[in-house]
């Protein structure tokens, strides 16, 4: 039996398996390394989408499927599997939620791309700066599987980081409208804050710990150990065996840290946490 058969180990993907800086620590990446060659099985738990993540599927040595759009769907064998679709008219919600929110950014996540409608000059360079991949979305047109839509606060920067600024005055909007959503919508979807300005939606039911503990349960895995460091995060932490937020998360103050998400938050679940869990030297 290797050392770390028993154990699952989910973690979010942005500010958590990342620094600030969108970028992943050299030191998590050889921590998983060691992690997976001696038996453990890692995913990422993320709300990113294919499109977000495309281009790191192969860069993060996971071995078991990526859990994308906070748990609407799996990555595995390089298709989407598992998909669990938003039962609402698309077109009908998107405007309406425009219509009541204009100075936000609408994002429609597709099972193939990224739809934005009537986006900001801002926001299309923050999607240049990020890498990503989208299209106009025209109201009437059919984009597949309706998984996620998505909200962002106008952009002041063109980073991801962002969206984590925020004053009193964008968290008292941002609360207005999760209550929108929920009045209007709230029998059939999930709302969740990616983000201090980022609002996720996905169909009822859906979240990264119903993802976590199904992925747990499929493999029959004993422990199932979680990182994360957002509200959208907190699922995927309660349901978890054992949960670590990085010392610099937005909800740090309720689980168990470790060191800063810069300086391999990841590392240290895999070199220390994890090792006291199981009452073993690594």
């Amino acid at each position: 039996m290797a050392l770390f058969d028993d154990v699952l180990l989910a973690v979010d993907y942005d500010r958590t398996l990342t620094g600030p800086d969108s970028k992943i620590p050299q030191r998590n990446l050889d921590a998983i390394a060691y992690f997976v060659e001696n038996g453990g099985s890692f995913t990422v738990n993320t709300g990113r989408s294919t499109t977000t993540m495309r281009d790191l599927f192969y860069k993060i040595p996971a071995n078991v499927p990526f859990l994308l759009y906070n748990g609407s769907a799996a990555w595995q064998d390089g298709k989407l599997v598992d998909l669990r679709t938003i039962d609402l008219p698309l077109w009908e919600t998107i405007l309406a939620a425009k219509a009541a929110f204009p100075e936000m950014n609408w994002e429609i996540q597709g099972a193939d791309n990224h739809y934005l409608y009537e986006p900001s000059a801002e926001f299309t360079q923050l999607y240049a700066k990020m890498k990503w991949s989208w299209a106009p979305a025209i109201p009437g047109e059919d984009y597949g599987p309706f998984l996620k839509f998505a909200a962002y606060g106008p952009v002041r920067k063109p980073v991801l980081a962002d969206m984590f600024d925020y004053t009193e005055e964008d968290d008292a909007r941002f609360n207005e409208l999760d209550a929108f959503i929920r009045k209007n919508w709230g029998d059939k979807v999930e709302v969740f804050r990616a983000a201090p300005r980022i609002i996720d939606v996905h169909a009822k039911g859906v979240s990264k710990g119903v993802a976590a503990v199904g992925l747990k349960q499929r493999l029959g895995k004993k422990y199932l150990v979680c990182v994360g460091d957002a509200e959208n995060d907190i699922t995927m932490l309660d349901m978890a065996d054992f949960a670590f937020c990085p010392a610099d998360a937005v909800v740090a103050e309720r689980y168990n840290t470790v060191c800063n998400c810069a300086d391999g938050a990841i590392a240290d679940v895999i070199y220390k946490k994890i090792p006291e869990i199981l009452g073993i030297q690594p």
